[in-house]
């Protein structure tokens, strides 16, 4: 598994880099070169990805998708569900993981969240991003979730922005990820980790007083979605 992964960066490596530094209109073609290398690691390895409700995503707007993190496989399920290109908010700490680091820094923008100047600069490349019609992609626990919880608290980043911009949330629950790699477990089990879309959430009407409601029925969607998958294992 870890051969593959490796090889399969390397080789994707000029694929997913060179068209989105010649031109974010270009990044397409990055994407399908990092589904491909998500596909040519998973697939001997018996790791399927399966996406529910894809119809629900209008390729031609740009949305905030927000996502619950339970595994490092959320990160392939992502780019196997996604049917548009987007850019990801990540832990600066990932940024220094070798080769992966590079590369999904192309597609990626990183914060550290400990830093109040970093949280800033975070946020005007996520609004530059949006202003180009790019999505983006947030987690709101802020962390990988490891408790018996079906989510940690979200933070009020994504829907703050959310709402500055106009932008639909579209929520994402990514099931069974950890139950292929937990926390701390290099090697990878067979199965399928399923991604289900949810309906977007309208902000276009929303003001700032609006956000603490907003936060909540998004939270509310996910944490019933994820009871509900939890119930059928």
């Amino acid at each position: 598994m870890a051969i593959l992964f490796v090889t399969g960066m390397f080789l994707a490596l000029p694929f997913v880099v060179i068209p989105i530094l010649i031109s974010d209109r270009l990044g397409g073609i990055s994407f399908f070169a990092t589904r491909l290398w998500v596909f040519f690691f998973a697939t001997p390895s018996l790791i399927f990805f399966r996406t529910h409700n894809r119809k629900l995503i209008d390729r031609n707007k740009s949305y905030i998708f927000v996502i619950n993190h339970t595994s490092f496989m959320d990160a392939p399920a992502i780019a196997m569900s996604t049917p548009i290109q987007l850019r990801a908010l990540g832990k600066k700490e990932l940024s220094k993981i070798p080769v992966f680091g590079f590369i999904t820094s192309r597609i990626a923008v990183w914060v550290d969240r400990s830093d109040p100047e970093s949280r800033s600069k975070s946020l005007n490349k996520l609004v530059k991003t949006l202003n180009k019609g790019i999505s983006i992609l947030v987690a709101p626990e802020g962390t990988r979730n490891n408790s018996d919880q079906p989510l940690l608290p979200f933070f009020n980043g994504p829907f703050r922005l959310a709402i500055e911009t106009g932008t639909p949330i579209l929520p994402l629950v990514i099931h069974d990820a950890r139950k292929l790699m937990p926390k701390g477990q290099l090697r990878v089990s067979p199965g399928t980790v399923h991604s289900y879309f949810l309906p977007a959430v309208e902000t276009s009407e929303m003001s700032e007083k609006d956000l603490p409601e907003l936060k909540k029925r998004v939270f509310e969607l996910m944490k019933e979605k994820v009871e509900a998958l939890d119930k059928l294992k």
